[in-house]
């Protein structure tokens, strides 16, 4: 049981991480909470479920280019494509234009930018929940049900952790090593000093933008894959996601992975322990009993 509760945690936990990454990326960067990051997650999960739709409708023809597991890999590459323009296009036609207002006018645009997001997926793919399982029977035969001895776990939900870990370490090498990452470090830590040395930071806002709507897509396709894909699933994870990336120390993208980790294995625990109606409880107390001892989270970017 201690072994299911933890996989079951591991594989939460990497859905939360990746999109604790966008969350600390915008905040540190940005400098203002976006509570619509969740409803990007939830439009790349939809623009992969149209995306793996098409292929299975292709697959069935006589041409079938499509076979073991690739129009999953394409979808998913799609997504992260449609989520970084949908990103840049709130940001070109609503956060741009109130970035002199202040932080708390961002916010509260935030909070209407989810709320059109959300009802236009309602909208386009109404309220019952899907599966990517449906639309890839025949195409997508690396999803089957599996157990390995005592634990329960299926060759997608692997797939989820090794891609989670994967995209980390990626993330982690593009913000330390090329100059872009370097000019977006730059500007999370000291905005001033980095406009005098010469970065853009128009161009760094825009790279954020594009980079947490990539990492969104990646955290709603995961968590369609392991769970299933709903208009709210990205108000559902919303809290968790803000809990990991506080949790971690804003502008640490180690600091939200790990945030992350915790809070998937506070939830799953939770559900087992006390019972699912306790789920975002049990990741809040371990929150808050975490920063009572270190207020500026885990892994906080120092100046």
């Amino acid at each position: 049981m201690i072994l299911q509760m933890l996989a079951d945690g591991f594989i939460a936990g990497s859905v939360i991480a990746l999109g604790a990454i966008g969350v600390t990326l915008t905040f540190s960067i940005l400098r203002f909470s976006n509570f619509g990051h969740g409803e990007l997650l939830a439009w790349g999960a939809y623009i992969a479920l149209s995306a793996v739709g098409w292929f299975a409708a292709v697959n069935a023809t006589p041409w079938a280019p499509f076979t073991f597991g690739w129009p999953l890999v394409v979808a998913l590459m799609l997504a992260m494509a449609g989520s970084a323009l949908l990103a840049l296009l709130l940001d070109f036609l609503l956060f741009k234009r109130l970035r002199a207002q202040g932080a708390i006018t961002l916010v509260i645009a935030s909070f209407g930018a989810a709320l059109a997001m959300r009802n236009l997926l309602f909208f386009f793919y109404g309220g019952v929940p899907q599966y990517y399982s449906q639309e890839l029977q025949i195409a997508l035969p690396l999803l089957p049900r599996s157990v390995y001895g005592g634990l329960r776990v299926t060759p997608d939900q692997l797939l989820v952790l090794v891609l989670t870990l994967t995209s980390v370490i990626a993330l982690h090498l593009f913000l330390s090593r090329s100059t872009l990452g370097r000019a977006m470090r730059a500007a999370s830590l000291n905005p001033q000093l980095a406009r005098v040395s010469g970065i853009d930071p128009e161009h760094v806002m825009r790279a954020t933008w594009v980079l947490g709507g990539m990492l969104a897509a990646v955290a709603g396709v995961f968590a369609g894959l392991t769970v299933q894909i709903r208009p709210t699933m990205g108000l559902d994870l919303l809290l968790p996601l803000f809990a990991a990336a506080i949790l971690g120390g804003i502008g640490s993208v180690w600091g939200a992975v790990l945030g992350g980790l915790i809070i998937g294995l506070a939830e799953s625990f939770a559900v087992t322990l006390v019972g699912a109606e306790y789920r975002a409880a049990a990741s809040f107390v371990v929150l808050i009993a975490i920063l009572w001892l270190r207020p500026t989270g885990l892994f906080a970017e120092k100046t």
